[in-house]
């Protein structure tokens, strides 16, 4: 019994935005004293770091009024309200049923959000936008929502249930996608077995997701009933994500049998647990839970205690700590190599950016005057991190990829 107890401990906290921190701490203080294997910190650039980030949120945000990172940013790519033109179909649904549907969409869209690579486009069918990477993959993701696809019930088109998941196929994704040899989308496999995969999840977890039927949106009603006077922990809803999604992830690292998800191995991360050397990320289920944040609070719940969540660890942020010289490659491999995820260095590179931009954020705020509850990390991430990321790469290389090559199943990344 007490060693299921401290796996149930361990595994609790490996889920907590506390274990992020700590675990990518460690790894930055082994950067500090020059104890890394693949990167050196160089501290002195952290000023024009924030800097180049605080000139990038200027300009798409003049006033700082700058909204939450999350999903539906996506949806708007280009100045055109999509997510407008489906809930006209909504407008006798009440607050929940929107928030379910919300919820519907935009975690199916999220488990689709991975590197798309430089060569793929999407081309709205009604004479619409072309689009790439994650715009594109979003507002393809919305129409292949709208479509009906992801349900089971030809009355409820725009929900996705258990038995609408497990049928989705490669090939429907890729005709959605509008995937050919000409323009290829990275793991397409990889991002529909995802997807069967959280079919089964929703079958299996009444108590998070439902049962009339085991559809996503279930999760706002397991969330809405854990608020309190209104009001919820946002580390609350990283939970729920992690648990209810815990089994879909493909060969990741197991604890007691347990798939621990976006969970990579370092030497630096060291403790005197079973939890030794594991460094949890959590990418896509962050990313998940800041894109939850609208529906709830649309819904009347008000989402409290939001800088618990941290940085998202993916190539954007990364990105730019190594393009202006925040992080300096100590050999040639690491920029020369396309890396696995669950690569050293890789690894390395993420807990980096994680431990980075909560000290980049905390300098941001100092130069401008501002408090973390006037900018979270959520808007820092938007304004910011993640768009500085962009532009930056799209200024020293063709297509804008990111510095470091990685290898994707498009489950990851």
């Amino acid at each position: 019994m007490a060693a299921q107890a401290d796996l149930a401990a361990a595994l609790a906290w490996l889920r907590s935005p506390a274990a992020i921190r700590e675990r990518c701490g460690l790894i930055l203080a082994a950067a500090e004293r020059d104890e890394l294997t693949h990167f050196a910190l160089v501290p002195e650039r952290l000023d024009a770091v924030a800097d180049y980030v605080i000139a990038t949120m200027r300009q798409a945000y003049p006033t700082l009024a700058i909204p939450y990172h999350s999903r539906w940013r996506h949806f708007a790519a280009g100045g055109r309200d999509r997510c407008a033109a489906l809930a006209e179909g909504w407008p006798r649904l009440d607050h929940a049923e929107r928030a379910r549907q919300s919820f519907d969409l935009v975690v199916v869209s999220v488990l689709l959000d991975a590197g798309a690579g430089d060569r793929w486009r999407y081309v709205e069918p009604d004479g619409g936008q072309e689009l790439s990477r994650s715009e594109g993959l979003a507002v393809a993701s919305l129409a292949l929502f709208a479509s009906g696809a992801c349900s089971s019930d030809p009355a409820q088109p725009h929900q996705a249930d258990a038995a609408g998941l497990r049928a989705l196929t490669p090939a429907t994704l890729a005709r959605a996608f509008q995937v050919s040899d000409a323009n290829p989308l990275i793991g397409v496999d990889g991002r529909v077995g995802l997807l069967n995969a959280l079919g089964r999840a929703l079958q299996r977890q009444p108590r998070l997701f439902g049962t009339s039927p085991p559809r996503i949106g279930g999760l706002f009603d397991h969330l809405a009933g854990q608020a309190q006077a209104g009001r919820l922990p946002a580390a609350a809803i990283l939970e729920a994500v992690l648990v209810g999604l815990g089994p879909i992830w493909p060969g990741r690292i197991e604890l007691g049998g347990v798939n621990l998800g976006d969970v990579g191995r370092h030497t630096a991360a060291a403790s005197d647990d079973a939890t030794s050397g594991l460094v949890p990320f959590h990418k896509l289920s962050q990313w998940l839970t800041y894109s939850l944040l609208e529906p709830l609070e649309a819904a009347g719940i008000e989402v409290v205690e939001l800088d618990a969540l941290t940085a998202l660890a993916e190539y954007r942020n990364g990105g730019l700590l190594l393009d202006l010289g925040l992080l300096r490659p100590k050999h040639a491999a690491v920029l020369g190599e396309a890396h696995a995820g669950s690569s050293a260095i890789v690894v390395e590179w993420r807990a980096l950016t994680v431990a980075l931009l909560d000290r980049l954020a905390t300098r941001i705020r100092a130069k401008l005057g501002l408090s973390a509850a006037q900018l979270p990390l959520a808007k820092i991430l938007e304004g910011g991190t993640w768009s500085a990321g962009r532009r930056i790469a799209q200024t020293l290389r063709p297509g804008g990829g990111p510095p470091l090559r990685l290898q994707s199943d498009g489950t990851l990344f």
